[in-house]
């Protein structure tokens, strides 16, 4: 089974699980939380032994030196109708920008909207009757109107899985800036289970269930390369960009990382904008397959979870030998699709199991994404050498080098 037909696994390890977690959740203990991963289960009913617990995740600490600062941005692309519903006039995007800031500074980001959140577990669980809470009052380490620091930064574009909203991929993101970086992180609209807007409107996925085809999926990939080089157009554009703090961006080292459609969509954006130097694919099917040509020489590091029997991705086999500069192929023994997003968090405090097969836990699975991404741009954008990504260490036993 490739990676992105996993969807149904994937976008549901935080909302398949609620699917028992009426019956399930009285009987919980709160379990043992690992160093940076805090979670607590907290009842909030007395009157009957099937009511709902509200469940806490507290993200695991950024490793960097940096204050995390976050900013959201509502984009509207006057020059292209939405590609999804044509009816709702332009493509609109909301983009949370992750910045370098002062210390001290701020007030605490919230994980997602109230609204949003909504969607998220009403959309996959029948009866919903889970906490909005248990999404909402997740812990971030970021903050809003923090001061940013002084300076230019790499930027790093992050698109998340399909039917995902970007607040999946919030730990990678506060990590990445924490280290230096600005982190651009998309949702694709009509694309997820759920996106608010400034106005309070929060539009639905009307692409979940459509995608049937490879060159459906393919097309998919390819509209969020356009996503992406419309946030590109505006951050860089001089002399007014869309963000009051784009001087912060060093328009010359710029990277692209995804999970799952996210991904494969690093390959198109590769492809047809020559400002994106290097990019990286979380779990995602290739059904925009690397063409023969190559990618212009760009860096590309594909890192994924273990397959049946030891198969592999079709489309990671038949592009690996297209990708025409510096390449590295990783699998992560004991994770699942979902492992490189913050969805197992969610998991392991309502806990349900994972997919038969992963052992490893969902602050170990963020770590490593974590490390590995991290010494890539490191290493592509800012220079800087990374023995990490040179072959296997006693340190990380889990991950696998292909060669």
């Amino acid at each position: 089974m490739s990676r992105l037909r996993t969807t149904a696994a994937a976008a549901a390890l935080l909302l398949a699980l609620p699917l028992s977690f009426a019956a399930a959740a009285p009987a919980l203990a709160a379990p043992a939380a690992s160093a940076g991963a805090t979670v607590t289960v907290t009842a909030t009913a007395t009157a009957a032994d099937t009511a709902p617990t509200a469940v806490h995740v507290e993200l695991p600490r950024p490793t960097g030196p940096y204050t995390v600062g976050r900013e959201d941005l509502h984009l509207v692309d006057q020059g292209r109708p939405d590609p999804w519903v044509p009816s709702a006039g332009p493509r609109q995007l909301m983009v949370s920008m992750y910045y370098p800031a002062h210390a001290g500074t701020g007030s605490p980001a919230p994980y997602m909207t109230a609204a949003a959140a909504r969607l998220l577990l009403d959309g996959k669980v029948p009866g919903n009757s889970i906490p909005t809470e248990s999404v909402t009052d997740t812990r971030t380490w970021s903050r809003t109107d923090a001061r940013p620091q002084g300076g230019h930064y790499p930027l790093v574009v992050l698109s998340p899985g399909f039917s995902m909203p970007r607040a999946s991929l919030t730990s990678l993101a506060e990590d990445l800036t924490s280290r230096g970086y600005v982190v651009a992180l998309v949702d694709h609209t009509y694309e997820n289970t759920g996106t608010t807007f400034p106005d309070g409107q929060t539009l639905p996925c009307v692409m979940c269930g459509k995608l049937r085809t490879p060159e459906a999926w393919k097309a998919l990939n390819e509209s969020r390369a356009k996503d992406v080089s419309f946030v590109l157009d505006q951050l860089t554009s001089r002399p007014h960009p869309a963000w009051r703090y784009a001087r912060m961006i060093d328009r010359h080292r710029i990277g692209m990382a995804g999970h799952s459609a996210g991904g494969a969509s690093t390959v198109p954006a590769l492809l047809t904008d020559d400002r994106i130097q290097a990019g990286a694919d979380l779990d995602g099917t290739m059904d925009y397959l690397v063409p023969e040509s190559g990618i212009g020489g760009k860096p590309y590091l594909m890192m994924g979870h273990p397959l049946p029997d030891g198969a592999e991705d079709d489309s990671w086999t038949k592009s690996w030998p297209r990708l025409d500069g510096w390449k590295q192929w990783l699998t992560i023994d004991g994770t699942n699709h979902g492992s490189f997003t913050d969805y197992p968090l969610f998991s392991e405090a309502l806990g349900i199991p994972q997919d038969p097969g992963t052992t490893v836990s969902g602050r170990r699975a963020i770590d490593l994404t974590r490390q590995y991404v991290g010494a890539f741009f490191d290493l592509q954008l800012k220079g800087i050498e990374q023995p990490l990504l040179d072959g296997p260490t006693a340190a990380n036993p889990e991950v696998r080098f292909h060669s």
